[in-house]
């Protein structure tokens, strides 16, 4: 994955809290990548939030001093995205969110941005105070997306994930692909709580990976602003391998036989490894949101 090094990077749309303090409390997320990865633990274990250290416990170390408005300063132009993590995550945000604003107005309707929050530890959100241990998750109530830039190293050393910058990407892109679904009113109408294999908590997840398929089709075409140029210039077969292998790795399936031992699809919340590549595929293949109705 490339970025057009001349290109401006919108920091706006990104704020950094990394190194910043906030005091504890009960998680309660909304959206998210695996449930999110810690709460299905929980659900696997027969464990609550307490347990899994969701709303407590022992702090990790404070990384350097507080480093909060570090995007600000050094993600200023696509070079420093094919360069840095952080730069490079406050790229795919900027090209995610150029896709669907284009999309949506396209459609006849209007857009809303949503911003991306990098921080460590823990964090304050109007879904609630979560910890990094959630992972990555959309919060419905503030219309924001949350990463600790950690979990991406975790993705790979615990989840066996290929890794790559493209598995970031899709990471972010499933999350916006929650906004989307919030803006659709999707998450509203489906957010019932329902587990199991064919259950509507999974197909809001599968319609996310669709909705990060479509974007990943269109990234390379989609005019960025500052130059009328994609911001991405270029995404090869193996990124998009990178991207097949996340969403298998963090399929309940597989984290199931990795946690427990056996799978229990009754119990799933976001789809099996081949659901979740299945539906990535479906909507890079298409490149169409209308390709992405996994409610039928």
């Amino acid at each position: 994955m490339q970025f057009d090094d001349d290109a401006d990077l919108d920091t706006s749309e990104v704020s950094d809290q990394r190194g910043s303090r906030i005091p504890g409390g009960r998680a309660t997320i909304g959206g998210g990548l695996v449930g999110v990865i810690a709460l299905v633990l929980g659900l696997l274990l027969g464990v609550g939030p307490d347990e899994l250290g969701l709303s407590g416990g022992s702090p990790r170390p404070a990384s350097t001093p507080s480093s909060a408005a570090q995007v600000q300063q050094t993600c200023r132009k696509g070079h420093d995205a094919n360069t840095r993590e952080d730069c490079r995550l406050v790229a795919v945000t900027n090209s995610t969110q150029d896709y669907w604003r284009q999309e949506f107005q396209r459609r006849g309707a209007r857009y809303v941005p949503a911003s991306t929050v990098f921080f460590t530890d823990r964090v304050d959100t109007a879904c609630g105070p979560a910890t990094s241990q959630v992972g990555p998750f959309y919060c419905p109530g503030d219309r924001k997306v949350y990463l600790d830039l950690d979990f991406f190293r975790e993705l790979r050393t615990k989840f066996g994930a290929s890794g790559g910058p493209f598995a970031q990407a899709y990471v972010v892109a499933h999350e916006y692909g929650h906004h989307v679904q919030d803006m659709t009113g999707v998450l509203r109408k489906y957010q019932d709580g329902q587990r199991g294999e064919n259950s509507s908590s999974v197909r809001v997840e599968l319609q996310a990976d669709c909705y990060a398929g479509v974007w990943a089709r269109n990234a390379t075409r989609t005019p960025d602003e500052s130059t009328g140029r994609p911001l991405i210039t270029s995404l090869t077969d193996q990124d998009i391998k990178d991207g097949l292998d996340a969403a298998a790795k963090v399929g309940d399936d597989r984290i199931q036989q990795a946690v427990q031992g056996r799978v229990t699809p009754e119990t799933w919340t976001h789809g099996s490894a081949q659901q979740r590549q299945q539906w990535f595929y479906q909507g890079y293949r298409t490149g169409d949101m209308a390709r992405c109705d996994t409610f039928r």
